[in-house]
């Protein structure tokens, strides 16, 4: 149960602080209306750091059905807490984008595209490619589970891993970011997805289920190839 409600609860609050920035450089009225991609990335990357540091001591800070099952896969997590670990991270990704709307609640009113909205809660790609969306999340996540690998392997001081690993998903996001959003976290966007589904959200489009599949079936397989690349290599 404490694996559960760190995982949760660190969730919540990566899609809080994450999909928060998103909203503040999006939507109407926002003092932070039109502040950009690095803005966007940065905050992030600082989403991902303070989420890992609150769960991490209790549940590893994984936040990340990808990291769990690539974890899984290579022999680095026991499989019996697979499925508390995912319940656990997409439950805290949809809490997390219900705490945004109710953030923001003036603000979706005023803003009369729906596209924003929806990049509020879950990615989109800039070209809509199958192939090529499904490339750039894959090739994001492997990078990912490869550069968690890799910081694996090293010492750290004390309490500085997660500044780590915020460090390397601003990487991501500023080198791979562009084409599809980077989800590279099928709960990152699949939860905050069934949220603007389910959410009266003022104005709102559709939900672009079509898309869905994407974020999380090529960041899953990433993920696992990554994490295999790595324990082959090294």
């Amino acid at each position: 149960m404490n694996f559960f409600l760190a995982e949760l609860t660190g969730t919540m609050l990566l899609i809080l602080l994450g999909d928060g920035v998103v909203a503040g450089a999006l939507l109407r009225g926002s003092k932070s209306e039109g502040a950009g991609w690095i803005v966007i990335t940065i905050g992030w990357a600082l989403a991902v750091t303070f989420a890992v540091y609150a769960a991490g001591g209790i549940s590893g800070g994984h936040l990340n059905p990808a990291v769990t099952l690539a974890l899984a896969c290579v022999g680095k997590f026991a499989w019996p807490l697979v499925p508390q670990y995912l319940l656990a991270q997409f439950l805290g990704a949809f809490l997390g984008a219900c705490l945004v709307w109710l953030h923001y609640l003036p603000h979706w009113r005023v803003t009369p595209d729906p596209t924003a909205k929806l990049a509020v809660f879950c990615t989109t790609p800039a070209l809509p490619n199958i192939a090529g969306n499904c490339f750039s999340e894959f090739l994001g996540t492997f990078v990912l589970l490869f550069g968690l690998s890799a910081l694996g392997a090293h010492h750290f001081a004390e309490g500085l891993n997660p500044l780590a690993v915020g460090a390397l998903v601003l990487a991501i996001g500023l080198s791979l970011g562009g084409t599809t959003g980077y989800a590279i976290n099928p709960a990152r966007d699949l939860g905050p997805r069934l949220a603007h589904f389910l959410l009266p959200v003022a104005g709102k489009g559709a939900s672009q289920w079509r898309y869905a599949w994407i974020p999380v079936f090529a960041p899953l397989l990433g993920g696992i190839c990554g994490a295999a690349a790595h324990r082959a290599l090294f």
